[in-house]
Parts: structure tokens; C-alpha cells; sequence
């Protein structure tokens, strides 16, 4: 009995631990992206400017970005410093699922679940990730839990426990809160085993939620269009491609589904709350963005761990060496993914820009006096802002903008209405475009483009991947 016990108290530990020995590795090796840079942005503000951000654009993401401003006030802005947050909240994650299996399913098959989390290369991708997705997943497994365990032994502070973590969950992550759908199935499928007013309780527990979060419901709906204007209407053949998206990897993709299909089978009722975890979410997110644009792959990252518990439990039949040998499996095919995840963020890779690179060009070549220009400004590849974190106050004048971000209360700033005005006195300029171009100053539209060629000729162009820097001097 004693090995058997001890293996039940300390199943988190294993998870945990190998969790945040992958998570670390590499963590700094990928550049900030585009979604890095905007979280960078909101958390170098003073929080008077996240209020005036929230209000503008991002509603929904505003309380991860106030917590991300203190986080930066004390440990810095650096790669690893910004993204140790979500590698934290990963290791946590992947030591709930085993503790939430263990409850639910056994200790092997909490163990084997939370192992098998630790070794996908969707987890190192957002636990490597300045934004909130690992923390949208470290309380959907926690709410969950606490869930179960007021359902088990239904006490006023277990439940108040889960008004705050599914409190926690909205304001980190909106979409997660399809996540309750699950949970009332879960909480009116117990009422013949428990206390006849257990939906009640569970409805009170969620008052506190839809108070705090209504407001910050109404904003972010008001702010849709600009915030997912890039997003298209969800497709049939996106489900397809769903397990490969949140998964970071096709082949592993398919083999968690399909073990994941084997644990609810052998399961049978027992697999009504993992399964419908991972169901429900997805199915009314898709049903969403049918109608409007709303389907976004790693907005679904939470529903992984309940993947993995169904996926545990079907390994849980057989001996632990061969199970642990299929979860060792599962972690060498997504070995390809997990060195091209530390590469670059983008998706898909091709997609890269390298601010980095650029950055280091213009920090080599510049001299006092010289501006800066970019081309588009108003995008989301944020090209701006890649140069500002990598160079810091090194970078050329800005000698369009009128009104910074910051001021603006928006992620990008207002240029100047005249800018063959703004650019006198700069004899040498750094033009930032995007994409490969051969000829930079084709690339400029309108205004500033015209103020470009008319004034300005071509010295050195360097191709980088996602954009192009040349300099121009007068």
C-alpha cells in the first residue's frame, strides 16, 4: 500500500517538473512576434494609459496586461522575463491535469495525462508566449478542479474557490468561459448523487463572474471588428486542422486525438466531464465563428489538458513502462516542431519577420541625426514596435509620429498629415518595410511615399525575412 500511496500524493510532481524543464529550454531563443510585441507595448504603459488602451482596443486582454505591467515593474522586459509567466502557469498546469486525473480517472492515469502534457510542442509554444493563453489554461484545469471537489464535498469556501478561479478565467481569457458549458452538464448529470440544491449553488458561485466580467464583455464586443478584423468565418475543414493547430504539431495532433478517442471509449460515463471539456469549447466557439469572426485555433489552447486526461486514461490500461514508452513516442515526433517553435513564434514559419535582424542593421549603421520611417504603419506586423524593443532609446528618430501609442490609447501611433514637412533636416533616413522588396521606395503608398521619392534616393538595400531595410539619404 505505501508505494501505491505515495505515488497518489506526489502524481503532480513529475509533470510539473518536466513541464518547466521543456518550457526553459529555448525559452529565449525565438524573438518576440508580432502578439509579443503588442503585450511588450501594453506593459511598458503606466496603468492610467491600459485604461486608455482598453477603452480603445484589446478590452479583452487588458487584465493580463495590467498583470503583465507589474510583472515587468520587477522583473524587467527582457525575452526570458516576459515569457516566464506563462512557463510558470504551463509547469502548473501540467501538475493540476495529473492532480485533476488522479481525482477523476486514477493516479496512473493522472500521472501518464500530465507527462503526456509536458512533451507536446503546443506547450512549450504557449508556455514560451508573452500572452495569456498558459494562464487561460492553468485556471481552466484549476476551476475545473475545485469544481470537482465542491461537488464532492460541498463546502462554502470550495465554492467560493471556483467563483474565483472561473472569475480569474474570464478576465484572462474570454473565450474560455465556453469552458461552463461543460460544467453544467457535469453539475445537473450529479444531482442524483448529491445535495438536491447543487445547481443552485453552482449558479451562485458564477454571480460574482458575470458581474465583474459584463462590463468587460460589452467593450470587447463593441471592439470585435477592429480587434478580429483580420480573422475569417470559421470552415468546416478548420476542426480538421484544430488538433494539429492546438497541438503545434499534425502527427501529434492525431495521435492525442486518437488515444483521446481510445480513453473515452474505455471510459464511458466517466469521461462526461473531460470529454465535454474538450467538446463543448470547441463546438460553440466553431458555431461562434460561423456567424461572426471568431474562430481562432489557440484561443482553444485550454482544452488540451482534458485531451490529455482522456488520453491518460487510455493508457492507464496497460503497464506503465510501455505507457510512459508511447508518451516518450508522442515527445520524439513533435521533435521537429519543438525546434522550429524556438526558431520563431510565427505561424505558419514562413511567415517570420525579423525584427531582430533589422534592428541589429540599423544599430550598425546609424549615425547621429538619422530618422526612421516605416511602411505600412497602421499593421499588425507591429514593425514600429520591433525596432523600439530591440533597440530601446538606440533607435533613429521617429520624426513622422505625432502621437505615440501610449498617448493615443492604441497599439499603434498617428503619423504626421504632411510628411514631406516632417522629414526636412533628416539628411540619412532608415526605411522599414514589409516584405522582400527590391525596390523600397515602390513600396511606400500615398504621401509619405511621394515625400520619399521626391526627396530621398536609395543607398543600400538588406532583404531580411518578413521586411526589408535600406537607407536613403537626401
Amino acid at each position: 500500500m505505501g508505494g501505491p500511496d505515495r505515488t497518489g500524493r506526489l502524481v503532480w510532481i513529475a509533470p510539473a517538473l518536466v513541464t518547466l524543464a521543456v518550457v526553459l529550454t529555448g525559452i529565449d531563443h525565438a524573438q518576440p512576434w508580432r502578439d509579443e510585441l503588442a503585450t511588450w507595448s501594453a506593459a511598458s504603459r503606466s496603468p492610467g494609459e491600459l485604461v486608455r488602451l482598453a477603452g480603445t482596443i484589446d478590452a479583452a486582454t487588458s487584465p493580463y496586461y495590467l498583470f503583465m505591467h507589474a510583472w515587468v515593474a520587477v522583473f524587467g522586459d527582457s525575452v526570458t522575463a516576459l515569457r516566464l509567466p506563462a512557463a510558470l502557469a504551463m509547469a502548473a498546469t501540467a501538475g493540476l491535469t495529473a492532480l485533476l486525473g488522479q481525482r477523476l480517472l486514477g493516479a496512473r492515469a493522472g500521472l501518464l495525462a500530465g507527462l503526456l502534457l509536458a512533451v507536446l510542442p503546443g506547450t512549450s509554444r504557449y508556455g514560451q508566449e508573452a500572452r495569456p493563453y498558459a494562464l487561460a489554461t492553468l485556471l481552466a484545469v484549476l476551476a475545473t478542479l475545485l469544481l470537482v471537489e465542491a461537488m464532492a464535498r460541498p463546502r462554502w469556501t470550495r465554492w467560493a474557490g471556483y467563483a474565483a478561479a472561473v472569475a480569474a478565467l474570464g478576465l484572462t481569457h474570454l473565450v474560455a468561459l465556453t469552458l461552463l458549458a461543460a460544467h453544467a452538464v457535469a453539475v445537473l448529470a450529479g444531482r442524483r448523487t448529491g445535495p438536491p440544491n447543487r445547481p443552485l449553488r453552482w449558479l451562485l458561485a458564477l454571480l460574482p463572474t458575470v458581474l465583474l466580467l459584463a462590463p468587460l464583455v460589452l467593450l470587447a464586443r463593441e471592439q470585435r471588428s477592429r480587434q478580429l478584423g483580420w480573422v475569417a468565418t470559421a470552415r468546416p475543414d478548420d476542426l480538421a486542422a484544430l488538433a494539429g493547430g492546438v497541438a503545434q504539431s499534425g502527427v501529434v495532433g492525431g495521435v492525442l486525438v486518437g488515444l483521446a478517442a481510445l480513453g473515452a471509449a474505455r471510459l464511458g460515463r466517466r469521461a462526461l466531464l473531460p470529454g465535454l471539456a474538450v467538446l463543448l469549447p470547441v463546438l460553440l466557439l466553431f458555431a461562434a465563428g460561423l456567424v461572426v469572426p471568431l474562430w481562432v485555433p489557440r484561443y482553444l489552447v485550454f482544452v488540451v489538458p482534458f485531451g490529455c486526461l482522456l488520453a491518460g486514461a487510455a493508457l492507464a490500461t496497460v503497464p506503465l513502462p510501455p505507457a510512459l514508452a508511447v508518451v516518450a513516442l508522442a515527445g520524439l515526433l513533435g521533435l521537429p516542431d519543438q525546434a522550429a517553435l524556438r526558431r520563431t513564434h510565427e505561424w505558419p514559419r514562413s511567415a517570420t519577420v525579423d525584427y531582430r535582424g533589422a534592428a541589429r542593421i540599423v544599430a550598425d549603421g546609424q549615425r547621429p541625426g538619422d530618422a526612421v520611417v516605416y511602411s505600412p504603419r497602421q499593421s499588425w506586423l507591429f514593425l514600429d514596435l520591433g525596432l523600439a524593443y530591440h533597440l530601446g532609446d538606440r533607435r533613429p528618430r521617429d520624426v513622422l509620429v505625432t502621437e505615440d501609442q501610449a498617448r493615443r490609447g492604441d497599439l499603434w501611433a498617428a503619423e504626421c498629415p504632411h510628411p514631406a514637412g516632417c522629414l526636412a533636416g533628416a539628411e540619412r533616413v532608415w526605411l522599414v518595410v514589409a516584405g522582400r522588396r527590391d525596390d523600397p521606395l515602390a513600396a511606400v503608398a500615398g504621401a509619405k511615399g511621394d515625400a520619399l521619392r521626391a526627396d530621398y534616393t536609395v543607398v543600400r538595400v538588406w532583404p531580411r525575412p518578413g521586411l526589408t531595410v535600406a537607407l536613403l539619404t537626401r
